[in-house]
Parts: C-alpha cells; structure tokens; sequence
C-alpha cells in the first residue's frame, strides 16, 4: 500500500507512521485518545481515509498550539453538525483565542530581548571598565 497513492482507501499504522514521520506509539496514543477509531482484522488496525485526513489535521492542530481536547471538541462538533456551522465557529473563537495568546507571548518576548539587550550592554561596559581600570 503506497502512502502516494491518491485512490488508496485503507492505510495500516506504518503506513500513517511513515507518511507524516511520527511514531506508531503516537498514532496509538490518538486512538487511545478517541481521535482515530480504525477497524480491526484480528490483531491488525485498518485505518480508513476519514482517518488519515483526522491524523494529519491532528498534527496541523498541535503545530498551531491546539490541545488534543480542542482537536476532540472540533471532531465531536463536526460529527454532530455535518454542515459544520458550529465547527466553524468555534474554530474562529480558537483560533482567535490561539492568536491572542501568541500575540501576548510575541510582547513578552519583546519586553524579555529588550531587557537582555540592556544586561548585555551593562556587562560589555563592565568589562569596558575593567581592562581600563587594570591597564
């Protein structure tokens, strides 16, 4: 089953795991999590395409800062509201939620680079200061 075939319709864990480079331990973990529900032959898990695309927006979601819980709640929303309307508004207010928080995470790290800047300016003059005083 080749990961590049666009007409594939069922993957197997080391196909999802070689495809998006993560572990299969981690693939588990989602579905322990209720994220991916694959079907079962015998001991071997069946991952259908409705799979895949919740993996890869699992993934999407945790580069964006998305909890696991925000990935459920936008899953469980749009299984229950097929037209997506309510999905969509929630994930407006996530990400705005998301993007106010980065927002005030970029002003931390200014205020931080601005305060390491003056320490770094305070012990070049020091330092300044030392070799006059010891010449």
């Amino acid at each position: 089953m080749s990961s590049n075939n666009t007409s594939q319709t069922t993957y197997s864990i080391s196909d999802l795991s070689k495809e998006f480079d993560i572990t299969t331990r981690s693939i588990r973990f989602y579905e322990d999590q209720g994220l991916l529900k694959p079907k079962r032959r015998g001991q071997t898990r069946i991952y259908s395409l409705k799979d895949r695309v919740r993996l890869k927006l699992i993934l999407r979601g945790k580069r964006l800062g998305f909890s696991l819980a925000e990935t459920r709640r936008l899953f469980e929303l749009y299984d229950a509201d097929k037209s997506s309307t309510t999905q969509l508004h929630t994930m407006l207010a996530l990400v705005e939620e998301k993007k106010s928080a980065l927002q005030q995470q970029m002003d931390d790290i200014k205020v931080v680079l601005m305060e390491l800047n003056s320490a770094e300016q305070q012990c070049r003059q020091a330092l300044e200061e030392n070799k006059t005083v010891k010449a």
